[in-house]
């Protein structure tokens, strides 16, 4: 295939409307817009939101609550998430646990981990973040705490 030769699919493109072009295109005369009023001007129409002067809804309805920016978003991770993951002796990380699928995306700050459920098998945890619970209960089944 050639450069000349790429065209788009069948289909794929559409004729613009000719507005204006005499009464058997439909479209003659007021070009679709009926007599006069706002939407037959140029520029005519109303924004997204006005009721006609009436409150809008938006400003009916009161604000609520707020969007903390400088809070720190880390990916969660239970301590009964690697119990059935992954096998003895293994090396969990925040790469490991997307390809394991535990995870389907590491947040900015990286991986916390909880201490929901039991682990019994001798893991090598790395992750930014641990509660006091789940280094408890890595610890205790043998296994290590890093913290990165």
């Amino acid at each position: 295939m050639k450069l000349h030769e790429m065209a788009p699919a069948q289909g794929a493109k559409k004729a613009p409307r000719r507005l204006g072009r005499g009464i058997g295109s439909g479209l003659g005369k007021t070009s679709g817009k009926g007599h006069k009023g706002q939407w037959a001007r140029s520029g005519g129409g109303v924004r997204p939101g006005f009721e006609g002067g009436q409150m809008p809804l938006v400003r009916r309805i009161p604000k609520r609550g707020f969007n903390n920016y400088f809070k720190k978003q880390y990916s969660i991770v239970n301590v009964c998430d690697l119990q059935d993951k992954f096998d003895d002796g293994a090396v969990v990380d925040a790469q490991a646990l997307l390809e394991n699928g535990v995870l389907s995306k590491v947040e900015d700050y990286g991986v916390k981990v909880l201490g929901k459920g039991e682990l019994t098998k001798k893991l090598t945890v790395r992750a930014n973040k641990f509660t006091k619970s789940a280094a408890e209960a890595i610890e205790k089944a043998g296994g290590k705490v890093e913290v990165l």
